[in-house]
């Protein structure tokens, strides 16, 4: 069995190699969960609401974007739906995930699948094919300590010096747009998430223009994906054979076929 970085190496060398890759994941969720933290606090979070929302919700992303739905007084509904739809491609994780973790028992998967976020995923799955087995240890290292534990102490870190803080002097207050910004840009692999995005932009702007900011920013939302999926091209499964993360590339197609498989899973 082989990995996106090279042969499998061994349980005690990949978590010696996983500990390092945590080290960039930390500082990443100590960054970002401050300025959630600083933009929940100005929204009107409380400490303990946006505390809260850190640990059940647990989605970076969908954290930023309830946030700025609550402050432009969207409905919890629609809310609840957006952060769904923004959190949909969990379920291509679990699926890559699946073969490695079918044997553990239903309550331990269940807190794993809670847990489950971009960076713990990418750790994850590289790791358990660096070690050639699954390691349950380095999935719970992955997700909790270094993503969960940092990003919910820099929550609190943020709604409370945040309020503090000169926004506009240290450039706080575009850190997250710009972060978003950056990343759309990195996922704009071809012609369908081209059209996707300028779709999607140009509905939001336009509908927001023209009749409301929260309504715009659905529209968009909506709009892009399904413009993109409308395009002619080649099936999905094709346009996206590998994905890149930051710890090496993480062949999905493979991976889902092991999901469909069952039978064919990693050692313990």
């Amino acid at each position: 069995m082989t990995t996106g970085g090279g042969p499998d190496m061994g349980v005690a060398a990949a978590r010696r190699q996983l500990v390092i890759d945590g080290l960039g994941i930390i500082v990443t969720a100590l960054g970002f969960g401050f300025v959630y933290g600083v933009a929940a606090g100005a929204a009107g979070f409380s400490l303990a609401e946006a505390s809260a929302m850190s640990i059940i919700v647990f989605g970076g992303a969908a954290q930023f974007a309830a946030v700025g739905y609550v402050a432009g007084g969207f409905s919890w509904l629609g809310i609840i739906l957006l952060t769904a739809f923004l959190n949909a491609r969990h379920l291509l994780y679990s699926a890559a995930l699946a073969p490695y973790l079918a044997d553990r028992p239903r309550p331990v998967r269940a807190v794993m699948a809670h847990l489950l976020t971009d960076e713990a995923f990418a750790l994850a799955l590289t790791h358990f094919r660096r070690a050639g087995r699954t390691d349950t240890w380095g999935y719970w290292f992955g997700a909790i300590a270094a993503t969960f534990i940092p990003w919910n102490l820099a929550t609190i870190a943020g709604v409370l010096v945040g309020g503090s803080l000169p926004t506009e002097r240290f450039g706080l207050d575009v850190v997250f747009p710009a972060a978003m910004a950056g990343l759309a840009v990195g996922l704009i692999t071809g012609r369908r998430e081209l059209v996707a995005a300028i779709t999607g932009a140009v509905g939001a702007v336009a509908i927001s223009l023209a009749w409301d900011p929260a309504a715009g920013v659905v529209a968009g939302g909506l709009l892009g994906p399904i413009v993109g999926l409308a395009m002619p091209g080649p099936p999905l499964e094709h346009a996206y054979p590998a994905s890149t993360v930051p710890l090496g590339e993480v062949h999905l197609e493979e991976a889902i076929e092991e999901s469909q498989r069952g039978t064919h899973g990693p050692g313990r």
